[in-house]
């Protein structure tokens, strides 16, 4: 569905080029509403330049952070101050993630690069009984309800962008730094498919080309 012409389309990319700012570490907050004040053991999947890996220290008793692409997970480690209870480490989460159980598990923009239901049972076989799943992902627009959620994101994000620059061009942060993919799945078949493995998880559209997933093992 085409909502927006060539002409605008470019004029948002260069706007957005030259005022970046990252839309998962938007949810980074709400992130941490969603879990206990404390816990023992978590797992961050994609964990990026592991900014939410350093919030998450500050509930838990270790935290393990995993990403497959070793630039950004050298920043990461580069950034940890002394101390922290994080440890990187560079792996594929699709065949190395670490044992559990985890209290937490969160996952950010990571898992539209993984196979869906697969990466959904790995994950819920690595958390604890009690423990909280959280996950942040994209999908690919496709019903009047997506593209006007889309639509109303646009002008949120150029304010946004506006704003975290204080309206100056800046360089992408370190947390932008990472391989990227579009998503490939409809909303409504994530919903369908995460329920599959996961009965009972809370799912819902989210602005900024996002969505999440909440669910707590029995």
């Amino acid at each position: 569905m085409k909502i927006l012409s060539p002409r605008v389309l470019r004029a948002l990319e260069r706007f957005n080029d030259a005022h970046p700012w990252d839309h998962n570490a938007h949810y980074h907050r709400w992130i941490l509403r969603q879990l206990p004040k404390r816990f023992e053991r978590a797992l961050d999947v994609g964990s990026g330049s592991g900014d939410l890996a350093r919030l998450l220290a500050a509930r838990a008793g270790t935290v393990r952070a995993v990403d497959s692409d070793p630039v950004i997970t050298g920043n990461a480690e580069r950034l940890i101050p002394p101390g922290l209870p994080v440890t990187f480490t560079l792996a594929d989460a699709r065949t190395e993630l670490p044992a559990g159980p985890y209290d937490v598990i969160t996952c950010v923009a990571t898992i539209h690069h993984l196979p869906f239901s697969p990466a959904l049972t790995d994950l819920r076989l690595r958390l604890a009984p009690g423990g909280t799943l959280v996950i942040v992902g994209l999908f690919r627009a496709q019903t009047l309800a997506d593209h006007l959620l889309g639509i109303a994101a646009i002008p949120a994000n150029v304010a946004m962008g506006w704003l975290k620059n204080k309206g100056r061009p800046s360089p992408r942060p370190v947390s932008m730094t990472a391989p990227t993919r579009a998503a490939d799945m409809t909303f409504a078949d994530i919903v369908s498919e995460a329920r599959a493995v996961l009965p009972g998880a809370r799912l819902r559209r989210r602005l900024f080309w996002r969505y999440t997933l909440t669910w707590k093992q029995p």
